[in-house]
């Protein structure tokens, strides 16, 4: 059954409707046609209507989508049934084949246009050359055979006009490796003549149209095809084919399957020559029948590779053996016009089984042993010309390709009805009889021997004297008076549709065919003067002399009859059947939805009954348990009973269905399609309550594999941290074990870099660090050592950033001018001048005492003597024994400033604005600048 396609688009197979008439079938179909759904089922068979227009529904996305599915479970489409092909041929190792029938139109040649497509698309995932080459050749064949055996027709703008078959070979991997076409009954009367509307081959046309003027010119014919008599009904028809385009298309594809450069001019010398075959005129002076348009013998001449005169001779004569004499027989207007055809058609016919011979001496499985390489399988595609049920009556053509029809229509009801009634009987179900139109009525006939039409007209063309079609058709209407199916204007008098002595009815499948008996006789005899194959034999080009062998026997030499074109056409439809039944059979009805073309409309036209006689689904317990368990008790979410069959005899029971089902040896069959639809939408009830199980279900699962994820990733980022803790920890342990005993307690010591968490931690153990390196050292030093390390600890703070040197290295003596080495020669009277003003003063100690250079406010500089006690500031004079100038108390002081350079520039402010300006003057090896830091920390600790 197809899934996944709401009962808005009808059924998707037509086994389930629930009543089985054409009013149903037609109203499902034209509902699916309307809803854009172009094919259906019966069974296993599709149904394809033609949508008379481009759809998306053949991508790589639509292929990916049927790959390796079984038939039911994806809607249905061409897809399906070409994958269902290959698996069988691929896991069972059967031969398969395609069949692709119905009417003129339908849309077969596009349909095995798609299976190929798929066929190809889904083998060779490595992409082995060969492989592709042999892919590559299959799809490039379609499109050479169909610009010489398609050609637009009243029903359809690429109508096959031929029958093909192609069976495809593949190793045992289940890659292509080769592939062989049989075609069947080429329309070669399309050739010379064409329906009004029509047109002939579209070789010819893509020649004219494609083809650049150096190449015409070399072919001595021009663009315009009405000006060509064979084609000149179909150069008048304005068409949306771009023939153009499609030359260069053919033209590379020939090149691509492997014809030489000279083969593929052949070809075009070959169409040049039908075209002006058809344009030869001939006339009579006397009694001498004489070529009117001489030019045209000189050019068929260059085109054949071949003397004028034997193409003058063999226009206008008939080389005829009487005995053992030959003589010359000259042709009537009448002969030469029949010669004349009879060339063009027998040419054109030539040229395409010798295009589809070179086709399959590239494509054909070469070396192929079967011991080395495995089992060489095989798929089928038949796409063969439908049947032609037209207002006129129809010819000799028309009815061959419905007797084919009538053919494939009893081998697929055979075949049908045979699998339905060996699978009843292989599960144990009674089979009931079915009654259906049986075509072998129509078939026997067709080609009975001795009493069927093709036997009729063979023995009307044995007859000796002069034989008319008329002659034929007394034949029929003596030996078929009685026969259900056939009738005539002579057996019916009052049917006024029949032409008395030229038309014939049958009754077919499909419906009633009245045909035409003008031409049966020609068409049968498909008569060639041996003059031609003679002519065409001689010429000098290799590949148009390999195209008639025949012709190098001398006229005493061919004395056995040819078989009729009937004949051969009965036994290649023999084989054919045979060489279907041989294989698994999987089949593609086409219909047409209307007679105009469009993608609108849809019109009555249509066999379900033998897929439908017995019982409406059947499916093997395990997958029906798979589909449905679901909604039973017993069986989900797995069943405990003894088998699978068990376990669906308790579902259907359990839903009250046991009286509309049987239960075969592997499968279990239903037989009304109201029971499968509920079976279905009881499954799509329980499929919403299990999704949305399932989604709590699964979101509950993601959940825990988030967190257990998150609590994973948390313990290792746990155990990572602790790991790079300790060894942070164990490392600056390690490096600072000994510090006591280093001579400079650990400074030299590198730290090792923390990991990032302990990067607060790391600037803690520095700081506990340098106090303890700091306690260490002053804890040996004096009182006095320390007060001066206080000191230099305090002024750098303050000059931290502001001066390059601070005199951190030596040690602050701060009243300098009392120091014997500096100044051995004042320093006693500096002291006793100090001296003095502490009495006087009362201050408690000296801070600072220097020498340095006054500036003044008219920018003139002197050497004076700073001194600054607990209490006061003194400016001394220096040359007079230190004699005090001035004295300023510290709270008057409001700020000092110094220069960040060497200058050694200091500034005090006062609170009157007389600020006094000095620069520290050098007087030893030590710079005095370096003694500005504990003058300024002098300073700081007098204001604080």
């Amino acid at each position: 059954m197809a899934e996944h396609e709401s009962l808005e688009f009808g059924k998707a197979d037509f086994v389930l409707l629930d009543n089985v008439s054409m009013d149903e079938f037609m109203a499902n179909l034209k509902l699916r046609f309307e809803k854009g759904r172009i094919y259906s089922y019966i069974g296993e068979v599709v149904v394809s209507v033609n949508p008379y227009r481009a759809m998306n529904i053949y991508g790589r996305d639509v292929i990916e989508q049927y790959k390796g599915r079984e038939l039911y479970e994806r809607p249905p489409h061409l897809f399906a049934i070409a994958d269902a092909a290959y698996k069988a041929m691929k896991r069972r190792n059967k031969d398969t084949c395609i069949v692709i029938s119905g009417e003129s139109g339908a849309g077969k040649t596009e349909a095995s246009k798609y299976i190929m497509q798929y066929i190809a698309a889904i083998t060779n995932p490595n992409q082995r050359a060969e492989v592709e080459r042999v892919k590559n050749m299959l799809l490039k064949s379609n499109c050479v055979l169909e610009a010489f055996g398609n050609a637009k027709t009243n029903r359809n703008d690429n109508s096959s006009r031929f029958g093909k078959y192609m069976d495809i070979n593949f190793d045992f991997k289940g890659d292509p490796i080769g592939g062989h076409i049989n075609n069947y009954l080429l329309e070669k009367s399309r050739v010379i003549v064409q329906q009004e509307g029509e047109r002939s081959f579209h070789s010819f046309y893509q020649l004219l149209k494609g083809a650049p003027d150096s190449l015409l010119r070399s072919l001595h014919i021009q663009k315009d095809p009405k000006a060509y008599n064979y084609i000149k009904v179909g150069g008048q028809i304005k068409s949306g084919i771009n023939d153009n385009a499609d030359f260069k298309a053919v033209a590379d594809a020939m090149k691509v399957i492997g014809f030489t450069g000279d083969e593929i001019q052949t070809v075009y010398k070959i169409l040049a020559t039908i075209l002006l075959l058809g344009n030869l005129s001939f006339g009579v002076d006397g009694d001498v029948t004489l070529i009117e348009n001489t030019k045209l013998v000189s050019a068929l001449k260059d085109l054949l590779s071949t003397k004028e005169e034997n193409v003058e001779k063999a226009m206008l004569y008939r080389t005829v053996a009487t005995g053992r004499d030959v003589i010359e027989k000259q042709h009537t207007v009448k002969e030469a016009n029949y010669g004349r055809d009879a060339l063009a058609k027998a040419i054109y016919e030539r040229m395409f089984c010798w295009i589809v011979g070179r086709i399959n001496d590239i494509i054909e499985v070469k070396n192929y042993d079967a011991k080395v390489h495995g089992k060489n399988t095989v798929i089928g595609v038949l796409d063969i010309y439908g049947f032609e049920i037209s207002k006129t009556t129809g010819f000799f053509e028309q009815f061959c390709i419905n007797y084919c029809n009538e053919k494939l229509q009893q081998l697929f009801i055979q075949l049908v009805l045979k699998q339905e009634q060996e699978e009843y009987q292989r599960e144990g179900i009674p089979w009931k009889h079915i009654d259906y139109f049986n075509n072998q009525i129509i078939v026997d006939l067709v080609e009975q021997q001795h009493k069927g039409i093709f036997s009729i007209l063979d023995e009307a063309c044995m007859n000796v004297g002069k034989v008319t079609d008329e002659v034929f058709l007394q034949g029929l209407n003596t030996k078929l008076a009685k026969h259900a199916h056939f009738t005539s204007r002579k057996l019916a008098p009052t049917d006024k549709t029949l032409e008395f002595d030229r038309d014939f009815r049958i009754r077919h499948y499909a419906g009633d065919v009245a045909y035409s008996v003008v031409g049966f006789i020609d068409k049968n005899k498909d008569t060639l003067f041996q003059d031609f194959k003679r002519l065409l034999y001689n010429s000098s080009n290799p590949v148009l002399r390999g195209m008639w062998p025949e012709g190098k026997l001398r006229i005493t030499e061919v004395t056995k009859r040819p078989l009729t074109a009937a004949t051969l056409f009965k036994n290649s439809m023999i084989s054919l059947v045979e060489n279907l039944a041989s294989k698994e059979p999987y089949y593609v009805r086409c219909i047409k939805p209307n007679e105009v073309k469009s993608p609108l409309l849809f019109e009555r036209h249509a066999n379900v009954r033998v897929r439908r006689a017995g019982f409406a689904y059947r499916q093997t317990y395990p997958r029906f348990l798979q589909r449905y368990k679901m909604i039973s008790e017993f069986t989900w979410p797995n069943h405990d009973l003894a088998s699978d069959k068990a376990a669906v005899k308790s579902l259907l029971k359990s839903c009250g269905f046991e009286h509309d089902v049987a239960y075969g040896n592997t499968k279990v069959f239903i037989r009304t399609p109201r029971t499968l639809f509920s079976l279905e939408e009881q499954r799509a009830d329980m499929v919403k309550r299990i999704v949305l199980f399932l989604q709590k279900v699964w979101r509950g699962t993601l959940a825990r594999m988030r967190y257990r994820r998150m609590r994973a990733a948390l313990i290792i980022l746990r155990a990572y941290r602790r790991y790079k803790v300790k060894s942070y920890i164990k490392d600056v342990n390690r490096r600072f074990k000994n510090v006591k005993n280093m001579k400079d307690y650990g400074r030299h010591v590198k730290w090792p870099t923390p990991p990032k968490v302990l990067r607060r931690f790391e600037e803690a153990l520095r700081s506990i660090y340098n106090r303890w390196w700091a306690w260490t050292l002053i804890k040996s030093l004096s009182p006095e050592e320390r007060l001066q390390v206080r000191a230099k600890v305090a002024g750098f703070e303050v000059l931290k950033g502001h001066r390059t040197d601070l005199g951190l290295q030596r040690s602050w003596e701060g009243n300098y001018l009392v120091s014997e080495w500096d100044y051995p020669d004042t320093a006693s009277s500096f002291t006793l001048i100090s001296g003095e003003l502490q009495r006087r003063d009362k201050f408690m100690r000296v801070l600072f005492s220097c020498n340095v250079r006054k500036i003044n406010r008219f920018n003139k500089s002197e050497d004076r003597t700073v001194l600054i006690t607990d209490r006061h500031l003194y400016k001394m004079d220096p040359t007079k024994q230190y004699k005090p100038m001035k004295s300023i108390p510290l709270y008057n002081v409001t700020g000092v400033s110094v220069s960040p350079g060497k200058d050694q520039l200091v500034v005090f402010h006062t609170k009157d604005n007389r600020d006094l300006v000095v620069c520290l003057q050098e007087k030893r090896k030590w710079p005095i600048q370096v003694d500005l830091s504990h003058f300024l920390r002098t300073w700081v600790t007098l204001c604080s």
